[in-house]
């Protein structure tokens, strides 16, 4: 390919415009040292600019493609070497949009990431959840048909397409005895609710929520455990609170997400509009949209500003976003999603990773990605390994 059609090429790139046809040439152009060198300091130039990479708005990624196309590409390949794990991930963004996933040079070992004769069980994961009814009985929502599936009192519990539930009051009258469901993701699922107040709630994979079917009294209080994003339908008369173990997010009426798995470091409350204060015993923040309230295992709370919120939320709209995310972190992901154990064999370099990838994508594909930071897998059945 001569520079003229690469150069053309790799602005399509940067203004997310190729189509596969594109797509195809520009990966074989890759196997050109010059050009792939070309490409890798396109991508770390575009990563280190923070104010505009990853970004779709045409006139922000024109300015991006004259920053990196004035001059000629960087000459010192070490250089390009540290940023490239980061920067290979990142090339990602461009594509994700089209649940389809590249990988711009050959993985060094992509062969092993099968072993021989081992069945391949990791897969994605989908709309799958137990939904635990008042008396103990359950109710396994992704083999149960559409429409009414059981009855709470005064509130029919139906079950709607794509993943969903909803609470709906049938008659008017007391509600009596207060009753509660829980809502159980597995690894591997996801599940969202309409709740009887119209609040509406994604639950992640590994996730539950605790919920009354019916919202009385004088506040709405729902328990978390896992991940979940909030839509919270406004009542100022009726505070909505979140009990995430024995931390308390208040709120009126906005939209947030709180991550609160057992193997992560922190239990996250992330604003994107609205307000909500975030109580832990004597300690309480006050979150901005844009802020995330971060408490972490001494039981220390501290708040981050300007948070990657786009970042936070990409599970809930389909896909994996990493930013600078360490190794650990995104097979901790990738495990809760593909209902795999992970495990490490040797010393794991310290890595870090950026961009887009679909959740709907194959495994191997994800890992070859991966494989572009020299970090290898090998699968085995319902377990990824990990090694240098």
């Amino acid at each position: 390919m001569d520079q003229k059609t690469f150069t053309a090429l790799l602005e399509k790139f940067l203004s997310e415009d190729l189509s596969q046809e594109e797509v195809s040439q520009l990966l074989d152009s890759l196997q050109d040292d010059a050009m792939r060198q070309q490409w890798e300091a396109a991508l770390g130039t575009l990563l280190h600019n923070k104010t505009v990479h990853g970004l779709s708005d045409p006139v922000r990624m024109e300015a991006v493609r004259q920053s990196i196309m004035v001059g000629k590409p960087a000459k010192k390949p070490s250089r390009i070497r540290r940023i490239l794990p980061y920067a290979a991930a990142a090339a990602l963004i461009a594509f994700a949009v089209t649940g389809l996933i590249y990988f711009f040079q050959p993985a060094t070992r992509g062969e092993q990431i099968l072993s021989e004769g081992v069945p391949y069980q990791v897969m994605p994961g989908g709309n799958k959840a137990v939904l635990t009814l008042a008396d103990g009985s359950q109710i396994t929502l992704d083999s149960t048909g559409n429409g009414a599936i059981a009855n709470q009192g005064n509130v029919q519990v139906i079950k709607l397409d794509s993943g969903q539930l909803a609470y709906n009051a049938v008659r008017e009258g007391a509600e009596g005895e207060m009753r509660y469901n829980t809502l159980a993701t597995p690894k591997g699922g996801q599940f969202r609710v309409i709740l009887p107040d119209g609040s509406k709630v994604w639950l992640n994979a590994a996730s539950s929520l605790r919920f009354p079917t019916a919202f009385t009294g004088k506040e709405r209080e729902v328990q978390l455990t896992g991940e979940a994003y909030f839509e919270i339908a406004r009542n100022p008369g009726l505070p909505f609170k979140v009990n995430v173990k024995g931390m308390m997010v208040q709120v009126l009426g906005t939209n947030f997400n709180i991550m609160a798995y057992d193997d992560e470091m922190n239990i996250q409350t992330t604003l994107l509009e609205g307000a909500v204060k975030v109580n832990k015993g004597t300690q309480a923040v006050q979150l901005k949209p844009g802020q995330q309230a971060q408490l972490n295992a001494t039981g220390s709370m501290s708040v981050s500003e300007n948070v990657d919120v786009e970042g936070v939320v990409a599970w809930k709209n389909g896909y994996f976003h990493f930013n600078h995310e360490s190794l650990e972190g995104v097979m901790r992901q990738v495990g809760r999603w593909y209902d795999a154990e992970i495990t490490y064999e040797g010393t794991i370099p310290g890595r870090e990773f950026g961009g887009k990838i679909g959740r709907g994508s194959d495994i191997k594909d994800v890992l070859k990605i991966l494989e572009l930071s020299n970090v290898h897998f090998r699968i085995e059945g319902k377990k990824i390994i990990v090694t240098p």
